[in-house]
């Protein structure tokens, strides 16, 4: 999404002859392979280690951590994996959206009319918002070390990026549809 905002905003001539219908299933396509082979990996290598201690996790979700947690066998394999692939993987994910919005940004400030910036600004403030939230717990359960980190705080982070995200998404991007907020505003009057 970042990259089609970047598009849309840097590049708004040329938007309809770069996001095609075809680039887009090309985009996707390599999104769900790099998702599948990471998810494959995982699995793979999870399916290695024994698991001799009682078979109650201790998290709401079946995640990687938790699972290293209750396991027997040696995770080294699995833990270096995670670590190998998760922290750069979310930073290479990061730093595209960085560039993206960076450029956005550049962008934005270099159109004179203040109306037209704050449309363009209001375009992208939704996306942004809520990415920030979803790769701020992410970027907490998955590279800060979790040593210090209790099992509740873990939990909750770890609801947030799974479910509130995407509970909160839909309400963010609607907050910019006008026909919605006044809908609101005649709800509350």
């Amino acid at each position: 999404m970042s990259y089609d905002r970047y598009v849309a905003i840097c590049n708004p001539l040329r938007y309809s002859s770069i996001m095609t219908s075809e680039y887009c299933v090309k985009l996707l396509i390599s999104c769900w392979l790099a998702v599948l082979f990471i998810t494959a990996m995982d699995t793979v290598t999870l399916l290695m280690l024994k698991f001799c201690r009682k078979n109650v996790i201790d998290h709401f979700f079946c995640d990687i951590v938790p699972l290293l947690e209750i396991a027997c066998s040696g995770t080294q394999f699995v833990e270096l994996e995670v670590s190998a692939l998760g922290p750069p993987l979310l930073c290479i994910l990061l730093i595209i959206i960085i560039v993206s919005y960076s450029n956005i940004i550049v962008t934005i400030y270099k159109i004179p009319s203040n109306i037209s910036r704050r449309k363009a600004f209001s375009t992208c403030s939704s996306h942004l918002i809520v990415v920030s939230i979803f790769y701020c717990t992410l970027f907490s359960v998955y590279v800060i070390p979790t040593s210090g980190q209790s099992s509740t705080i873990s939990k909750v982070l770890s609801l947030i990026y799974t479910v509130v995200t995407p509970l909160i998404n839909p309400i963010i991007y609607s907050m910019r549809n006008k026909d919605i907020m006044k809908a609101i505003k005649e709800t509350i009057d």
